[in-house]
């Protein structure tokens, strides 16, 4: 998850928008090629061709090939915490973001991040990727919990809540992805709300902030 370079609610800045979009076609980029002709057979070089820019580029927004992939698994997250934050902190979290993840799922590539999804499971550097972008996620959660209800984000309880529902949306991409058949079953944003939906009946309510 990104930080709150935005502000607390509405849309990024003109200039974050833009780097988003570059980071999100270098990302695009890299998934295919590294479907095309495998991971290890891919240079940096080969990627940044094909997204059009500079390899020197490339290294401005990633630390290796690898990484290049992170846009696409944090974009949609990052944008339901853009929607969340703006809702009222007294509902659950859980429930905040089920609502929350139809506006969010449109920035989200679902035929790139299926790919992305698949080669996690035989390729440790990406794999290594997806579940670094998970622990960041399952903070960021922690810090919003936090927010709305006045208890440490690094509290016991917080940080179950925050682990049950990042949890419960990478089982829910995890599941969709996997699928023997892309045709077979509900579409992406529909898994995610049918694990949301699971969590909200086991979960136990947040307490809310004192007014």
């Amino acid at each position: 998850m990104t930080g709150r370079a935005g502000g607390a609610t509405g849309r990024p800045p003109l200039t974050e928008r833009r780097r988003a979009e570059t980071r999100r076609e270098i990302a695009e980029e890299a998934v295919r090629l590294f479907v095309a002709q495998g991971v290890a057979a891919t240079t940096a070089e080969d990627i940044a061709s094909a997204a059009g820019i500079s390899t020197r580029t490339l290294w401005r927004y990633f630390r290796s090939k690898e990484e290049c992939v992170r846009p696409l698994l944090t974009t949609g997250l990052e944008a339901l915490a853009r929607e969340v934050r703006g809702r009222n902190g007294t509902v659950p979290l859980a429930e905040s973001v089920l609502h929350a993840h139809h506006g969010a799922g449109a920035e989200q590539d679902p035929r790139a991040l299926r790919d992305l999804v698949r080669l996690c499971r035989d390729e440790p550097g990406l794999r290594a990727v997806w579940l670094e972008a998970h622990y960041d996620a399952e903070a960021e959660f922690a810090a919003m919990i936090a927010d709305r209800t006045g208890r440490p984000a690094d509290g016991l309880a917080v940080r179950l809540e925050a682990g049950v529902l990042n949890t419960a949306l990478r089982i829910a991409v995890e599941d969709w992805a996997l699928r023997p058949d892309p045709a077979e079953g509900p579409p992406l944003g529909d898994t995610v709300a049918a694990a949301l939906r699971l969590i909200t009946r086991v979960s136990a309510p947040e307490t809310p902030r004192p007014a």
